[in-house]
């Protein structure tokens, strides 16, 4: 796999806890738990990215003495899609308590049966100019929603220094679009699924989690 990917869930860990509550149809009936356990996901993914972070030397004095320590050398900014988004960006932001932050929506317009296209309509993001941005998608099916926003965050809010981007499961169409389109991008998801309905949803998924965290949409357009 690209070296850009990182899987979390290849490796035994409670990370996949997490995922079988997610994915499990019987416990998705609870909406608490679910936003719980995406919010313990995004904690996982925080720590796994900020492995690849730059750090500065720092002491710190104890009662008992003084010692140095690595310490982040700069807050990334987090920037969610929404609305699936949110309770994955709590997590991210219970780790990376001083971050900036910023919003962004993206849907699905349909316009011929299975066909559709992905409009961004709303967003509201700090300047993100020679900074590391993570942008949080739980669900990287097809890859049009992160490309597209991070177009539009780079036209409205600048060029970010690095970008990231954290997910839950990932199709490995998605994953190629995106890198395709944002080549030095990290990807970091829970799991990597390898098919799409023709209405382009991961297969097998975990079904549409702003609908499981949030309560069933109006899909008229």
């Amino acid at each position: 796999m690209d070296s850009r990917i990182t899987v979390i869930g290849k490796q035994n860990s409670y990370l996949n806890q997490v995922l079988y509550e997610l994915r499990d149809e019987n416990i998705q009936l609870d909406r608490l738990r679910f936003r719980n356990n995406l919010l313990k996901m995004g904690e996982i993914l925080a720590y796994e990215i900020s492995k690849h972070f730059t750090y500065t030397p720092r002491q710190v004095r104890t009662q008992l003495g003084t010692l140095e320590m690595n310490l982040l050398s700069e807050q990334p900014v987090l920037v969610s899609i929404l609305r699936a988004g949110l309770s994955l960006h709590e997590g991210l932001l219970k780790f990376f308590d001083q971050a900036d932050n910023g919003f962004i929506s993206a849907f699905r317009h349909h316009t011929n049966g299975n066909q559709f296209i992905v409009k961004v309509q709303y967003q509201a993001a700090p300047d993100i100019s020679g900074r590391d941005l993570i942008l949080i998608d739980p669900m990287i099916a097809t890859g049009k929603s992160a490309v597209l926003c991070h177009q539009a965050l780079v036209e409205s809010s600048g060029q970010p220094e690095r970008v990231f981007i954290a997910g839950v499961i990932a199709s490995d169409e998605g994953l190629e679009y995106v890198l395709r389109h944002i080549p030095k991008a990290r990807i970091f998801v829970g799991a990597v699924d390898y098919e799409l309905t023709a209405k382009a949803y991961i297969v097998p998924g975990l079904g549409d989690a702003g609908d499981l965290a949030f309560g069933p949409k109006d899909d008229h357009d």
